[in-house]
């Protein structure tokens, strides 16, 4: 590995560079942005790339600072360059460069944790590759079920809790039904959303149910706030419930009153 100034024109973007879509995360900073930053502070970061047998270099990470450069007109970047196992490697590095970043898009964190596991077949050693716990590459790599046209509407803005959603609707529901659900849950906070999922137990004909809850009042996602999981109580046991709750609250009293 060295780092040293390369000439702008030798670089190409690397098909294996997970960033695809570069819209994603321009609602807090856009590249022109990057690009002001870069000329007022420098770059601090070089970008990481990889020789090609011709003599030019393939961009494995950093494609948003070097679009910015361009932007900016310099002629020559500091660079990174790598040598990799293969192209999964590479695909690898520039993942873990972009992970933990809200700006990068999370269908293209998607298909990089899919290339990923194709190699190991193991999520167990993706997540040791990458420093991502198994169930959350899995919860990514569910978004490549989702229908198309929903695919394109997963974005940065949405956070954590719109991919928790969305992973759910991949996970419960046919890629034909995805329109149908988002369009019957759409107009409630993704927390709500997340929650009829759940209980809808992938099945469309329980999504005007659980949303005539909702509307209706009688949908307590509350209950369960301090769970991993929400658990579904259904109504008619909670009067039972409550009782058996209320006599151990007055046992342990009745208990404590002895004992002073």
């Amino acid at each position: 590995m060295e780092v040293r100034d390369l000439r702008i024109e030798d670089i190409v973007v690397s098909k294996y560079n997970i960033r695809k879509d570069l819209e994603a995360g321009n609602e807090d900073a856009s590249i022109t942005d990057l690009a002001d930053s870069i000329n007022d502070k420098g770059l601090l970061n070089p970008i990481i790339v990889r020789k090609l047998p011709n003599g030019t270099y393939d961009l494995v990470a950093g494609q948003r600072r070097f679009l910015a450069i361009k932007r900016l007109g310099w002629s020559t970047v500091s660079a990174i360059i790598r040598d990799f196992e293969d192209d999964t490697d590479a695909a690898v590095i520039s993942l873990i460069e972009n992970v933990h970043r809200a700006d990068l898009n999370p269908i293209d964190k998607a298909r990089a944790y899919q290339m990923i596991y194709e190699k190991y077949q193991n999520y167990n050693l993706v997540a040791k590759e990458t420093g991502v716990s198994a169930q959350t590459i899995k919860k990514y790599i569910s978004l490549l079920d989702l229908d198309p046209a929903i695919q394109a509407m997963v974005g940065t803005k949405d956070g954590v809790a719109g991919i928790d959603t969305m992973s759910k609707l991949a996970t419960s529901f046919s890629p034909e039904e995805h329109e149908r659900v988002l369009e019957t849950i759409g107009g409630f906070k993704q927390s709500i959303q997340l929650e009829i999922l759940k209980r809808s137990e992938g099945k469309v004909e329980l999504l005007d149910e659980m949303t005539e809850k909702v509307l209706s009042g009688k949908f307590d996602v509350n209950r369960c706030k301090s769970l991993n999981e929400c658990i579904y109580i259904p109504e008619e046991l909670l009067p039972r419930i409550v009782k058996v709750v209320r006599e151990y609250e007055h046992e342990n009293n009745r208990r404590e009153f002895k004992n002073l």
